[in-house]
């Protein structure tokens, strides 16, 4: 009953029990010993509990309190240097109330307070000289030695050597004379093996393409994307029922699973980790104690991406015992959509060039057909078993522009010589004995095609004869070219036998313009050699070879 009224007491009065904090100096150090306080400007009251009497601090001068060895500086009570005298046990209080702290200071003759320090070899280490018990900042201009150790306590490469013990010395200039204060710090250096700076390994892009109101697809495969959304699973089947989602793979190297983490930021808010929202990732790190390098991954999952996601800025963050030591930030871009305008010059582009290739083939048609055959080859090299190219055949012009006897022999020698035909001519190739109309069948028989002259005379058989062969050559399909003086709109139907007429309308036509076409390389030619077939260059068969036989017999 006696301890719950005391309990009680304690907790109305604001009264608890406390412990004496412990306190150890080595003789001849300053020491600072705080009052704890909620209110920077309270009140506080320091005293030392001695055997014999009760010494309050607070009613002394500031000369008094520097004779005795001790300074009042705000929360506390700086001792300048410790002795015997000044061991004991002190109290401070806040105002007027019943809160206390109690310390129990204990000088050594031989004492070093001690910190212990562990740094890794070949990196940075930093020796910090301990604080405890010090004067304030605001109570002197501090500064700080490391007599035995590196300037300024830092290694820029520590090695397994530094191990050891080192000192430091805090000194506090204080009314014409200095005050000092000696630590110890215990450095062990340790054999440490990172594979390799830790760092985010991916994603290296920095934009990323999306379209906007769809479920996206990534190159992840489907395995992998629900290995990755097994967290998800309540909300799978309407995802693969939509369609796959957006996913940002984040993968980090680091040295522990323990110590590092990896999440992302929209902007500079947290994104969901582990919950089924729109946008959201998932962490993941594989143990593997034989392996020195261990790859954290942290995929950014968009079940949809919306319009407002453009704006934002997502980072990928890895963090190594509390310290950010890599992050990757990205956008998204929306997909750049087919430009109407764009098709539409293209449509007109690709019209317009296609008049244009036209038009050239229509105009150039014979140019081009002459240039794939005799430069490129391009014709048909099967033999048809024809032993001409051609079967010159002379008729009768109705007008004085007819070829003569010069003209012909021109005609035949550029053709056979300069283009390299194979002619059958009838005065030439064709022998007497036979009827002429079966021995002009015989040689067209022969030939690939027939050219019809117009002379003046005529020097062959006649254009009567063509009544004659009129429908033979009908039948087969002979290639006709006629070699006119003049176009067959101006010529007068009348003028000319019928048949040479019909025959007329049912072949090619090359204009002959006199002294003009002479050239070979005038508009004359190229028709001509366009409406002939490819010279074949076969050997020449002498026709009427039963003729021969019979004239030699007789």
């Amino acid at each position: 009953m006696v301890v719950i009224q005391l309990f009680l007491l304690t907790l109305i009065s604001g009264v608890h029990p406390q412990t004496f904090k412990e306190i150890h100096r080595q003789a001849g150090d300053i020491a600072a010993l705080y009052c704890e306080v909620k209110h920077g400007d309270a009140k506080i009251l320091w005293k030392r509990d001695d055997n014999q009497s009760v010494i309050l601090y607070n009613n002394m001068s500031s000369d008094e309190q520097r004779q005795i060895g001790v300074v009042v500086h705000k929360q506390s009570l700086v001792i300048l240097s410790a002795s015997v005298n000044h061991q004991g046990n002190y109290t401070c209080s806040v105002g007027n109330s019943s809160r206390w702290s109690r310390f129990r200071l204990t000088v050594h003759t031989h004492f070093r307070e001690h910190d212990n320090i562990t740094c890794y070899t070949s990196a940075l280490c930093q020796l910090h000289c301990p604080t405890t018990n010090v004067p304030a900042t605001s109570f002197s201009n501090r500064s700080i030695t490391w007599p035995k150790g590196p300037e300024y306590g830092n290694f820029p490469s520590v090695e397994k050597e530094h191990s050891g013990i080192y000192t430091c010395t805090w000194y506090f200039p204080y009314h014409g004379q200095t005050y000092n204060v000696t630590f110890e710090v215990r450095l062990d250096v340790q054999e440490f093996d990172t594979p390799r700076t830790a760092d985010i390994l991916k994603p290296r892009e920095t934009t990323f393409e999306v379209e906007l109101g769809e479920i996206q697809m990534s190159s992840v495969d489907t395995q992998t994307l629900t290995a990755r959304l097994q967290l998800y699973f309540k909300f799978l089947c309407k995802l693969l029922f939509l369609g796959s989602p957006k996913v940002i793979d984040c993968e980090a190297l680091t040295w522990s699973c323990t110590n590092s983490v990896l999440y992302w930021l929209s902007n500079f808010d947290f994104v969901d980790e582990d919950r089924p929202s729109r946008v959201s990732f998932n962490q993941t790190c594989p143990s593997d104690k034989n392996s020195k390098e261990i790859k954290r991954t942290a995929p950014l999952v968009f079940t949809k991406v919306l319009e407002e996601d453009l704006s934002k800025n997502f980072t990928c963050v890895l963090q190594h015992d509390g310290q950010t030591l890599s992050y990757v930030t990205i956008t998204l871009t929306q997909k750049a959509r087919p430009s109407h305008t764009s098709l539409a010059v293209c449509t007109v582009v690709l019209t317009v060039l296609s008049a244009v290739m036209v038009f050239i083939c229509v105009k150039f048609k014979v140019d081009i057909s002459l240039f794939l055959r005799d430069t490129l080859g391009c014709h048909s090299s099967t033999s048809d078993g024809k032993s001409y190219d051609a079967f010159l055949m002379c008729y009768e012009s109705d007008t004085d522009g007819g070829f003569n006897a010069h003209d012909r022999k021109m005609l035949e020698s550029v053709l056979e010589e300069r283009f390299g035909y194979s002619l059958c001519l009838y005065d030439r190739d064709v022998l007497p004995g036979r009827a002429v109309a079966q021995v002009v069948l015989d040689c067209i028989e022969q030939s690939r095609a027939v050219v019809l002259v117009p002379t003046s005379p005529d020097p062959g058989p006649g254009s009567g004869l063509l009544s004659a062969i009129h429908e033979a050559l009908v039948e087969r399909q002979t290639r006709l070219v006629f070699i006119n003086t003049e176009t067959p709109k101006v010529s007068r139907s009348g003028s000319i036998p019928k048949a040479l007429q019909l025959l007329s309308e049912s072949g090619n036509h090359v204009a002959w313009k006199g002294m003009s076409s002479m050239p070979p390389s005038s508009s004359f030619w190229k028709q001509l050699r366009y409406h002939l077939p490819a010279p074949q260059r076969a050997p020449k068969i002498q026709l009427l070879l039963q003729t021969i036989q019979d004239v030699s017999s007789k």
